[in-house]
């Protein structure tokens, strides 16, 4: 399933909210990656394994699930998640990219590929329609959770 959409930051013409600079949603998506339990309130516990300025190992717990994980940044621009292949897990990628068309107006792209073809009409496809809008609504969240912080003072 290849899956991708965009989330507004900063319109202009819409003042309920604050703008947002770069750098805050920078700082705020960077925290995403390695504070995952600010967003994901099911998350149990992460372990942040070799990090540097531009990469981090992760390995996530949810339940008896663990799932290992690397994420890469481009600073200012993108995020790059990448699951390798373990146990009953695919291979996965989302890359969560910021774009800004215009001066002040932000959007971010969140673009998923679990690695596995789609047949319409199949019943991947039906299950697949669920985490498309669960993605989405995960995603909206993070950006809300971001706002909040920026908002707060924490975000610089």
């Amino acid at each position: 399933m290849k899956f991708d959409h965009l989330v507004e930051i900063n319109d202009p013409l819409n003042s309920l909210f604050d703008p947002l600079t770069r750098a805050q949603l920078w700082r705020g998506l960077v925290l995403r990656a390695e504070s995952p339990a600010l967003f994901i309130p099911y998350l149990d516990k992460c372990e942040i394994l070799p990090r540097s300025p531009v990469h981090v190992e992760r390995v996530l717990h949810y339940g008896e699930v663990t799932v290992r994980d690397d994420v890469r940044f481009t600073p200012q621009r993108e995020l790059r998640y990448e699951v390798p292949a373990q146990t009953d897990i695919a291979p996965s990628l989302l890359l969560v990219t910021i774009e800004e068309p215009t001066v002040g107006r932000m959007f971010v792209r969140f673009s998923y590929d679990d690695g596995t073809p789609e047949e319409a009409g199949s019943l991947d496809a039906f299950y697949n329609e669920f985490k498309r809008s669960a993605y989405q609504e995960a995603d909206i969240d993070t950006i809300r959770i971001i706002r909040q912080m920026a908002q707060e003072g924490r975000l610089g």
